[in-house]
């Protein structure tokens, strides 16, 4: 499924639910030069379940068992990056602040950052 298939959707809320540290941006530049436009999920499962996964945007495919989070902007990147979560993990983080970050180790193989011997990380806070 290409973006033009699949409409910019609203996000969640007005309130930017999620936010990016330096060392994320950094990296999703790097990875938006390598793969394209790029899309995250969060699902809320067990280990690697519950990190955040970065695609090349429209490989995982969302439906009505997401919310779109927030549509981010990155320096240097031209379009904005989907945030997705299942909602049945909005359900239990929809009064938290998320942030995501990047710490040095493995995640997992199915996020584009794995190869980079780095994973991206939620931390959250409640608002």
């Amino acid at each position: 499924m290409t973006p033009a298939d699949h409409p910019e959707p609203t996000p969640a809320t007005d309130v930017q639910a999620v936010e990016l540290t330096d060392a994320a941006s950094e990296l999703i530049r790097t990875l938006r030069s390598m793969h394209g436009p790029l899309m995250f999920h969060q699902s809320g499962g067990c280990c690697d379940g519950s990190a955040p996964m970065c695609y090349p945007e429209g490989e995982f495919r969302t439906g009505g068992s997401d919310v779109l989070l927030a549509s981010l902007t990155v320096e240097g990147v031209d379009e904005r990056i989907p945030f997705w979560m299942s909602t049945s993990q909005y359900e239990l983080w929809r009064h938290t602040r998320l942030t995501v970050d990047v710490v040095e180790g493995r995640g997992s193989g199915f996020s584009l950052e794995a190869p980079e011997g780095v994973r991206f990380l939620i931390r959250s806070r409640l608002i």
